[in-house]
């Protein structure tokens, strides 16, 4: 009898490590690979004559002409040492492989807020928690390089919508600034609260120009 209960546990522990593994390794590797081909494709529509970040609207498009699930730009923590390419939208489809953008708020380096949902897996919004004022977030696009500059990190409820408001926190107050938020679920493994980052825009350079912390 103990031998056999035993085995079931030894059963269930390797059951066990290999679900943790899968969610670290294999979910990772099968993100990364949407990734590389999001950025194939990014570079593909940016070596074309069109800018994807100012293209026309069109019925079933969010405002800024990029369809759900479309490529944006390229978002870069150079404390983290990571990067992702961004998608239009943040349903649970758009959201799957890349961090996605709220529809309804600000394009990069706009007055109002550029808002970026990402899952809180190991690919992606990990480690957002290590941001602390003063550190960089940069965002590429076809154009320009947006630099903004992190000055607060807070937890919140799923409920606090007015942290992706054109003011963050502030809802209804008219924009004078081009801010950045990012936000992901907390804790690790759980998402009853929301892990929110708040950037300023700093810097604009054009795209010709590389700024420093951007790794290729």
């Amino acid at each position: 009898m103990l031998r056999a209960t035993g085995e079931v546990l030894v059963t269930l522990g390797l059951v066990l490590l290999l679900f943790a593994g899968y969610e670290i390794w294999g979910k990772s590797a099968i993100i990364n690979s949407h990734q590389k081909q999001l950025d194939s494709q990014l570079a593909q529509e940016w070596g074309g004559t069109g800018d994807p970040t100012v293209s026309p609207s069109a019925p079933g498009v969010a405002p800024s002409g990029i369809p759900p699930g479309g490529a944006i730009g390229r978002l870069y923590v150079p404390k983290l040492h990571q990067k992702w390419v961004v998608v239009e939208g943040v349903a649970l489809d758009d959201i799957r492989y890349a961090p996605g953008h709220y529809p309804d708020s600000a394009m990069p380096g706009e007055v109002g807020n550029f808002s970026v949902a990402g899952h809180r897996t190991p690919a992606i919004f990990w480690d957002l928690d290590q941001l602390q004022p003063g550190d960089q977030v940069i965002v590429e696009t076809h154009s320009h390089w947006y630099v903004y500059e992190v000055y607060q990190q807070q937890i919140v409820s799923p409920h606090a919508v007015e942290v992706v408001a054109p003011v963050p926190g502030k809802p209804g107050a008219k924009p004078k600034e081009a801010d950045l938020t990012l936000t992901t679920c907390n804790p690790k493994w759980d998402n009853y609260q929301r892990l929110i980052v708040h950037a300023r825009l700093a810097d604009t350079l054009p795209h010709s120009q590389p700024p420093p912390g951007v790794w290729s």
